[in-house]
């Protein structure tokens, strides 16, 4: 047996999972040192009652509470910009992120400003931040995202529309509280779209199980349970190997069409998979992740295997309700230039397994414009 690669995994988030988990909030924040937590959601997540419960026992543990309830889909600048001034305010020793990816993104931006100043677009990139930051706890309300498991902020410039990844490892969550029983209060849209953005062969093979049954018994604890420890491990994997051209492919949907981030992952995925799938080393591993999920046999050939995994992908985004063509989103043909030139700037294209330019971001992007 040959020796095993290299590698360096450095975990930084104890993840706390079960039902009702969230209810032990206020002692993991108490032991954190957290006097003044800044919480920062969505108008949603206010809405479903779970602001006010955190808020309940955080308060319990006699610590304070600022709320930034305001968090937008795809957060911008002037929305982490209102959150800093919120936390300054407060003068704030904890943040907890409490909502799905766009909350914990706003709740890492918050943390950069907060602790070492300047501009959102100081930290496009990785390892910017000189200075400690605040403690963070991410508390997950989507099985999607996985971003309570990585150290990105991902921010959407407002002059430019180019959506900044900003990472570093002090930005990570020193805590993930995965409590499957928060996702309950979802709506089916925004199950559909988080739950279709999770990957990795372990996060896949739970996904690929729990989201049919979310989407059929949205009150299934178990699936959604499965979703979001899914979510988790996909974030962790993103963290270890970064993304690639699906995510590169996708964020100037968001940017310019305003295609949700999760529904353009999926859109692009099927046709990302078959790109890469030309490539004998991301053959075999969709190969494996397909058997790994059950959906081939192990005599099947990795392209076999990775056509099946494609089809799959599309089959799984056409029982969310989602579009299945970019056709939706209003996108025409004389746009795929501009949107694949950015697309092939994008950071994370370069650690795609297979190398990705413009020009064959413009066939993705036609056929995902074409398919039906």
């Amino acid at each position: 047996m040959s020796a095993p690669a290299s590698f360096d995994y450095q975990p930084r988030t104890r993840i706390v999972f079960g039902v009702n988990t969230v209810e032990q909030v206020g002692g993991l924040a108490s032991d954190l040192g957290a006097r003044q937590v800044l919480l920062v959601t969505d108008p949603g997540i206010v809405s479903a009652g779970h602001a006010d419960r955190v808020t309940s026992l955080l308060e319990a543990q006699s610590i304070k509470v600022a709320r930034f309830g305001e968090v937008e889909e795809n957060p911008g600048t002037r929305c982490v910009e209102k959150c800093v001034a919120v936390a300054r305010s407060a003068g704030v020793d904890t943040i907890i992120g409490l909502g799905g990816g766009s909350s914990m993104d706003t709740a890492k931006g918050c943390n950069f400003i907060l602790t070492n100043g300047g501009q959102m677009k100081d930290y496009w990139g990785i390892g910017k931040a000189k200075c400690p930051m605040l403690p963070l706890i991410a508390i997950p309300t989507t099985g999607g995202t996985g971003s309570e498991c990585q150290s990105f902020a991902l921010i959407t410039d407002e002059e430019t529309h180019q959506k900044m990844a900003c990472g570093d490892s002090k930005a990570a969550a020193r805590i993930a509280i995965l409590d499957p029983a928060l996702t309950l209060s979802q709506p089916p849209r925004v199950t559909a779209c988080s739950g279709i953005d999770v990957f990795s062969r372990e996060a896949f093979r739970l996904t690929i199980t729990g989201l049919p049954r979310v989407l059929a018994s949205p009150d299934d604890l178990e699936a959604r349970g499965w979703m979001l420890l899914g979510a988790a491990w996909a974030g962790t994997a993103i963290e270890n190997s970064m993304l690639g051209a699906a995510h590169s492919a996708a964020n100037p949907l968001t940017a310019h069409l305003g295609t949700p981030h999760g529904h353009a992952v999926g859109l692009m995925l099927p046709h990302v998979v078959r790109f890469n799938a030309k490539e004998p080393v991301a053959a075999r591993a969709y190969s494996e992740m397909a058997h790994a999920a059950h959906l081939t046999q192990r005599t099947d050939s990795p392209e076999q295997a990775a056509e099946r995994l494609a089809a799959t992908l599309r089959e799984l985004l056409a029982r969310t309700g989602l579009p299945v063509s970019l056709k939706a989103s209003n996108l025409n043909q004389q746009q795929i230039p501009q949107l694949a030139a950015e697309a092939a700037s994008q950071w994370t294209a370069q650690f795609n397994p297979r190398k990705v330019t413009a020009t064959d971001f413009e066939e993705l992007y036609a056929a995902a414009l074409n398919h039906a």
